[in-house]
């Protein structure tokens, strides 16, 4: 709790990743709020039930369901997860008086003019795309044991997940999101789920952010899904990232966006990708 240290509370934006809503984040929010925080999860359109009409969900729209709650509040640290780290760099982008921080849970690292599914090296880019169309525009979800694979899930946990998981509307993974400047310019966390890098690489896009005073990284001994498998650890997490941005803000003045005090790299773990692409394995 921060029963008497209000300058450590922080406003936490939660975004879940790809094929998921904002029920993942239970135990994350809940353990925050228990801190003291104000936790804002969100569920991207197309992704509250299943069956929805995802025809008209692109890029755009996620980044609206986001940019909505962003934009009703202050200081935000802005959480991503899988393929939405997109959603939270053009968030971010182009909100830096209100996204303060940006933290990436294994999430693919936003650059301007690419999507989602241009991480993914070839032949594997145009077999997802394939995989897409064959499914009415959804890129459709992983079975339980995909899910469960070296993550560090029990089985009951990977049921959970599975049974909720719903089909991802395609165009916001296939269409290009603009940036007005770099993500490597932009304070952020990148955190790594240590049980996901078993070759001992990290995507090259991910591991040219060590050099960016604005980034940190940190990691987790956990699989691509911690908020389901480790929520605890998770929340420890982010509330220490927390109390790192309060710290740099100073107790008179509010964080600036961009900037950082430095960096404080960990281990150079790497994650499981193919060999052309630049970021870790979806989900």
């Amino acid at each position: 709790m921060r029963k008497g240290r209000p300058d450590l509370v922080q406003t936490y934006v939660l975004i879940p990743g790809t094929w998921m809503g904002s029920w993942v984040w239970e135990g994350v929010a809940e353990g925050l709020r228990a801190r003291g925080h104000s936790v804002h999860p969100v569920t991207l359109s197309g992704l509250a039930e299943f069956g929805a009409d995802v025809s008209e969900i692109g890029i755009e729209r996620h980044v609206e369901d986001v940019a909505s709650v962003v934009g009703a509040l202050d200081q935000v640290i802005l959480v991503s997860h899988s393929t939405s780290g997109l959603v939270a760099g053009v968030v971010a982008d182009r909100s830096p008086d209100r996204v303060v921080h940006s933290v990436y849970v294994e999430a693919f690292v936003p650059h301007d003019g690419r999507s989602a599914i241009d991480a993914f090296g070839e032949p594997l880019r145009t077999a997802e795309l394939r995989l897409i169309e064959e499914h009415e525009g959804r890129w459709p979800t992983p079975d339980a044991e995909a899910v469960a694979d070296g993550q560090g899930l029990t089985s009951e946990q990977a049921k959970w997940l599975t049974d909720r998981l719903i089909d991802h509307p395609g165009r916001p993974l296939t269409e290009p999101i603009r940036l007005t400047r770099p993500v490597a310019e932009r304070r952020a966390t990148y955190v790594v789920c240590g049980l996901e890098h078993f070759d001992g690489r990290l995507p090259a896009d991910v591991e040219r952010l060590r050099s960016s005073p604005t980034w940190r990284f940190r990691t987790l001994d956990t699989g691509i899904w911690p908020m389901v498998s480790s929520p605890g650890e998770l929340v420890a997490l982010l509330d220490e990232v927390g109390a790192e941005v309060a710290a740099e803000a100073g107790p008179a003045a509010g964080p600036a966006a961009g900037t950082a005090a430095g960096t404080e790299a960990d281990r150079p773990d790497a994650a499981r990708r193919e060999p052309e692409g630049d970021h870790p394995t979806t989900p």
